[in-house]
C-alpha cells in the first residue's frame, strides 16, 4: 500500500483502540511524553479481543471506541509501525496490522478528521482466533472509563 500525501496540520494523527490507550500497557511508553492533544473518539470497524492479549480493529460498519492521539514529530510513526510489526514496503499479508487513513469521529458524530489507525485484516483475525468485541471497547487492564468522553 503506497504512503499517503495527506499531510495534518496539527502534526501527526493517531486513532488507537487498544495498547496504545492511556492507562493501557504501552501507552506510558510510546505515547505519554508525545502527545499534545487526546481526545476520546470512535471509528468506523469491528473491535476484536486476540487470545494473545491486545485487540485487532478491521474495516467495518459497527463503533470501536478509543482516542484520537496527535503528535507533532511524524517520527512517532516509525516507533509506532516497529510496534505493530508494520513496514510499509511488505504486502499487507506479509504484515501483522497495516497503517491507514480514516475518518474519526467525537461522541455526537460529527468528523474530527482524518487519522492514521492500525487494522488487521480479516483472514489474519481469523487464524489468531479473534473475539468480536460487540460494544467497540477492549480494555487489557481496566484503567479507562468506557464510554467517558471526557479526560
Amino acid at each position: 500500500m503506497a504512503e499517503s500525501k495527506i499531510k495534518f496540520s496539527e502534526g501527526v494523527r493517531v486513532f488507537v483502540y487498544g495498547t496504545l490507550k492511556p492507562g493501557e500497557a504501552n501507552y506510558k511508553r510510546y505515547c505519554a511524553d508525545k502527545i499534545v492533544d487526546v481526545k476520546r473518539a470512535f471509528a468506523a470497524g469491528k473491535l476484536f479481543g486476540l487470545p494473545m492479549g491486545y485487540p485487532a480493529m478491521t474495516l467495518g460498519d459497527a463503533q470501536v471506541h478509543g482516542y484520537l492521539l496527535s503528535f507533532t514529530n511524524p517520527e512517532i510513526l516509525n516507533e509506532l509501525d516497529a510496534l505493530e510489526d508494520y513496514q510499509p514496503t511488505r504486502a499487507i499479508s506479509e504484515n501483522l496490522y497495516h497503517r491507514q487513513i480514516i475518518e474519526i469521529y467525537d461522541s455526537q458524530g460529527l468528523s474530527l478528521g482524518w487519522a492514521w489507525v492500525y487494522l488487521m485484516t480479516s483472514e489474519r483475525v481469523y487464524q489468531l482466533k479473534g473475539v468480536l468485541q460487540l460494544d467497540g471497547w477492549w480494555s487489557g487492564c481496566g484503567l479507562t472509563p468506557k464510554f467517558s468522553y471526557e479526560l
